[in-house]
């Protein structure tokens, strides 16, 4: 068949594609930003005129909708994206005489309880009530190493300390992108009635359950979890909504406090096997690089703040407390109003290497903070050397402050 797939360059969709070509199908892109030779360019935010998708159709067979989003950038986003454009494409594909299309859902659709699955059941009902073959396929957790979300939660399973959100005892039952493939592959060959599938995998657990299956996969030894309530969840959502590119918001927290899972039945019997379950979603050879991921992805954030902790508080405690360095910098010559103003300015840089640590990262921050380290401890040694052999350690404590800083500057991208 020549299959035109709406939004082939996202995770699910850049999957398809994939799939389709290796089942002999000839797939016609449709997608945002063109890249590739026969890409077509589409804006569902806009695209809600029929008459440019007949000419998109124009000599396919089969259509498959694969756009998703899980925030909005502009109010309507979902109205636009999920429901609009897509029932266009359904119009314009039963003027077209189309056999058969297939609508990538969401499980829970039917609920309707946040805006995103309420834009998702009113295409689905689109489709449905059109004169197409339409099939409706909801999956929810998708699990694929390109996954936004599967990232996620594989950074969230390396982490030494996990918390659960509400106890973790939502039921969740996700499938592995190829499995979810082979499913669309079988219902694009398939001579079936227009229905709703239910796309889950081989196994239902709960958030915790899937965070120690994903952590028991990567070679992490079981981790210590504890409960976040659901109020603090709550909260939190609110607020990681306004961070750029968050996959946190109130509706997704909603949506994963709801759970989601299902029978399994309809997706074994056409696939004709059991999908696969989590403890099978890695096999080894992706454990090594999917482990370098997770780790990466709180690593550096977690040593910029001990950093930036170390640098403003300094600082902090040399301004709260200006009598303890104004008898250390007494070593060093300085003394009455000079010695104030040496405390104040360094203090002051101090809290400057912190702030820039959080909020201005890069290779000539971390080499000065590193230089400055470095001169900080020559000077001690010269003039304090008791502190070389202090029971605290202060000098010695620089060295670990010197390694995470040559690992972040050596690991820093060119800008």
């Amino acid at each position: 068949m020549k299959v035109l797939l709406c939004g082939a360059d996202g995770f699910i969709g850049g999957a398809l594609a994939g799939a389709l070509t290796l089942a002999g199908h000839t797939v016609r892109r449709a997608v945002r930003t063109p890249r590739l030779p026969g890409d077509i360019a589409v804006d569902f935010r806009r695209d809600l005129d029929p008459a440019p998708w007949r000419e998109r159709l124009r000599g396919c067979d089969a259509a498959i909708n694969a756009v998703g989003i899980l925030r909005e950038r502009a109010a309507g986003d979902f109205e636009r994206i999920h429901h609009l454009a897509p029932a266009t494409l359904f119009a314009a594909c039963a003027e077209a005489g189309m056999v058969r299309v297939i609508q990538i859902s969401s499980l829970g659709a039917d609920a309707g309880h946040t805006a995103y699955l309420a834009s998702k059941a009113a295409a689905d009902r689109a489709l449905l009530q059109s004169p197409l073959v339409g099939v409706v396929v909801r999956p929810r957790l998708v699990f694929g190493v390109e996954g936004a979300s599967s990232r996620l939660f594989l950074a969230l399973a390396s982490l030494p300390l996990i918390g659960l959100p509400g106890g973790g005892t939502q039921r969740l039952r996700p499938i592995q992108v190829d499995d979810l493939c082979a499913l669309v592959c079988a219902l694009l060959e398939a001579a079936l009635p227009p229905q709703v599938i239910d796309a889950v995998g081989g196994e239902e657990l709960t958030y915790a359950q899937l965070l120690a299956c994903y952590r028991h996969a990567l070679g992490y030894p079981p981790a210590v979890a504890f409960a976040l309530p659901a109020p603090l969840m709550d909260a939190t959502a609110t607020l990681a909504q306004r961070l750029p590119g968050s996959l946190l918001t109130p509706d997704t927290w909603q949506m994963l406090r709801a759970g989601n899972t299902a029978d399994v039945a309809d997706t074994a019997r056409l696939l004709g096997r059991m999908p696969r379950a989590p403890d099978r979603f890695i096999s080894p050879d992706e454990a090594a690089l999917l482990r370098a991921r997770g780790l990466a992805r709180w690593q550096d954030g977690l040593m910029r703040a001990a950093l930036a902790a170390v640098w403003i508080g300094s600082g902090a405690v040399s301004l709260a407390l200006p009598q303890t360095g104004l008898d250390l910098l007494g070593t060093f010559g300085p003394s009455g109003g000079a010695a104030g103003l040496v405390l104040v300015g360094a203090a002051a840089l101090d809290i400057a290497l912190g702030a820039a640590t959080l909020i201005r990262p890069g290779r000539r921050l971390w080499l000065a903070q590193m230089v400055l380290i470095a001169l900080y401890s020559l000077l001690i040694a010269w003039r304090l050397p008791a502190f070389l052999v202090h029971p605290f350690a202060p000098v010695l404590k620089n060295l670990p402050m010197l390694a995470i800083l040559a690992l972040l500057w050596a690991q820093e991208r060119r800008a």
